[in-house]
């Protein structure tokens, strides 16, 4: 990892009082929706943030949510914590998303759409693990900003956008640049947050997931999945869907599960 990346993260803030709050609502058991939506409340961005995922045609939800209460209800203490998180951090890092082609709201929107597909899959895999792999989905491309700052301050953002156009393998890019991969600075910067650790190395080996522990290879393996059908660069791309659904058969997977979840949110996409 180049140094000054490893600076960066040495250097990053912590995450909000409002986050640091959400994190400890989440960890208490006796705590609901009520709670966390209290807490929420207090934090124009996150509102505004959950209100817009809220109201988006992917969750489906089927009417417009208007307050907060509505939506943590609806998205329950997980996946609101995970957007809430995913907002946040986006805006502490100040994301330039250039070098990789895209504005901070399609890097967001990637984000969103990569979560959103592992719930749809997982719910029909597994749903104990459904959850944590949404988190872990939503936030694993984090690390890409702080590459994309790298790459904007050495004045390689031009030849990094050029062959990325149309590689199929971002993570070798980057590590062509930059000596590593996003999930690998994906994990430094939430192992500086202090995440468990084993949410920190599911997206550590999301870009390999044959060198992650046994126990975290199912997770990392999904992740490297859904990252495969919605890279940044061409995301539900006919070429990028073929790869991803070989990965699924070749991991074991019912691939047609898979195709399903694909399948329901092109038909939105689609739609809108």
């Amino acid at each position: 990892m180049q140094s000054s990346i490893t600076e960066s993260i040495k250097s990053l803030p912590p995450l909000s009082k409002t986050i640091m709050d959400i994190n400890r609502v989440y960890a208490d058991e006796e705590a609901g929706v009520g709670e966390l939506a209290k807490v929420i409340q207090h934090d124009p961005m996150i509102v505004a943030n959950l209100l817009k995922n809220a109201n988006s045609p992917l969750y489906g939800f089927g009417k417009e949510i208007k307050n907060v209460a509505q939506a943590v209800s609806l998205f329950g203490m997980s996946m609101t914590r995970s957007i809430a998180l995913g907002n946040s951090v986006r805006k502490l890092l100040n994301v330039d998303m250039q070098p990789y082609n895209v504005t901070s709201e399609q890097f967001a929107e990637i984000s969103s759409m990569q979560a959103t597909l592992i719930l749809k899959w997982y719910n029909k895999v597994d749903r104990h693990k459904a959850e944590d792999l949404y988190l872990a989905a939503f936030l694993q491309e984090t690390g890409k900003i702080l590459i994309a700052s790298y790459l904007i301050q050495e004045d390689e953002d031009l030849s990094f956008k050029s062959e990325l156009e149309f590689s199929n393998n971002i993570a070798e890019v980057e590590r062509s640049y930059v000596n590593v991969t996003s999930s690998e600075v994906t994990a430094e910067i939430f192992q500086h947050w202090d995440f468990d650790k084993e949410f920190v190395d599911m997206i550590k080996y999301a870009d390999n997931p044959a060198a992650a522990p046994e126990e975290l290879r199912e997770y990392a393996t999904a992740l490297h999945i859904v990252k495969t059908i919605l890279p940044i660069n061409k995301p539900f791309s006919e070429q990028s869907i073929n790869f991803g659904l070989r990965q699924a058969r070749d991991a074991g997977y019912d691939h047609e599960i898979l195709e399903d979840a694909i399948d329901d949110m092109l038909d939105i996409i689609e739609e809108n």
